[in-house]
């Protein structure tokens, strides 16, 4: 009986992207190198914390979260993103993401994790706005929201309609430069936080974002006994953009591997051979949404 394995999802870290397993195991992301794999059982809940779900729950596989409500309640607790931990002593961070033209957020981090949250994220670039106690943090980006009409979250089917028609580097690092400077120089801000120059960090290379070719589909779901098997070229956040040769590129979020099993594809025939197979439900990318930036939400 082929081993079966359960992906925990993207790491992101010094060296780049790793593939997270059970018992803390990871593999390396390497661009170029094959992804291949099988889809076997049924999607549960990841649980809570670190602690399996008690019940084994089943989870829709549409779900990018990959947990039943209870544990999902559950991992909300002493959430610094729900504001349910407002007493955190660590330094936080606040920074400005950039996804694409016009296509920025703001958001908080603890310092500690450096720029992690926003390889995450799937920042194509960013800059450190300020930092301080978590509550300040909290508060300046409350005040750029309000005065500025910056964001705190977008969507991922956005970020991914984007990235193969990027501007330059110069251009999206100006971009973020002068938000930086509009965002320092409101009054209001928390006298607690730290302002902290702007030096735009770019994550291209990182990603593998440079030539990238637009994708062609995006993965819905996984679904019992479906195959994924393509080259990977880029990595952006939880995303992984695989050429499938003569399908294009696909891309696959890997919240949703999380709570499979997933097994080896072991020969070439099953692999598609050097084109690639995927045998799970993919949205088509329209070629004019390919050329216009317009893609339907995915979930």
């Amino acid at each position: 009986m082929a081993q079966v394995w359960w992906c925990s999802g993207v790491r992101w870290g010094v060296g780049g992207a790793r593939l997270g397993w059970g018992e803390g195991r990871e593999s390396a992301l390497g661009f170029g190198q094959g992804i291949a794999f099988r889809v076997v059982g049924a999607r549960r809940c990841v649980g809570a914390r670190g602690n399996p779900c008690p019940v084994a729950a089943s989870v829709p596989g549409r779900s990018t979260q990959a947990r039943c409500g209870e544990c999902a309640r559950l991992d909300r607790v002493h959430s610094v993103a729900a504001d349910t931990f407002l007493d955190d002593p660590r330094t936080y961070r606040v920074y400005l993401a950039w996804f694409g033209s016009g296509m920025v957020k703001v958001g908080i981090t603890a310092e500690e994790r450096g720029p992690a949250r926003l390889l995450e994220q799937g920042a194509v670039a960013f800059g450190w706005l300020g930092r301080g106690p978590l509550m300040a943090a909290r508060r300046c980006e409350e005040l750029l929201r309000a005065a500025l009409g910056v964001p705190d979250r977008i969507a991922y089917a956005d970020k991914r309609a984007v990235r193969a028609r990027l501007p330059g580097v110069a251009e999206r690092a100006a971009e973020v430069a002068e938000l930086h400077a509009r965002a320092v120089a409101l009054a209001g801000w928390p006298e607690t936080l730290e302002r902290l120059d702007c030096e735009a960090v770019d994550h291209t290379e990182v990603f593998g974002l440079a030539g990238l070719a637009p994708a062609s589909g995006v993965v819905v779901e996984l679904v019992d006994g479906g195959v994924v098997a393509g080259r990977l070229v880029a990595a952006a956040g939880p995303d992984l953009h695989l050429d499938m040769a003569d399908s294009g590129i696909v891309v696959l979020d890997t919240r949703l591997m999380r709570g499979w099993g997933l097994t080896a594809v072991g020969s070439d025939e099953e692999r598609g051979g050097s084109g690639g197979t995927i045998s799970v439900p993919v949205r088509e990318v329209s070629r004019d949404a390919r050329g216009n930036g317009v893609q339907d939400q995915l979930f």
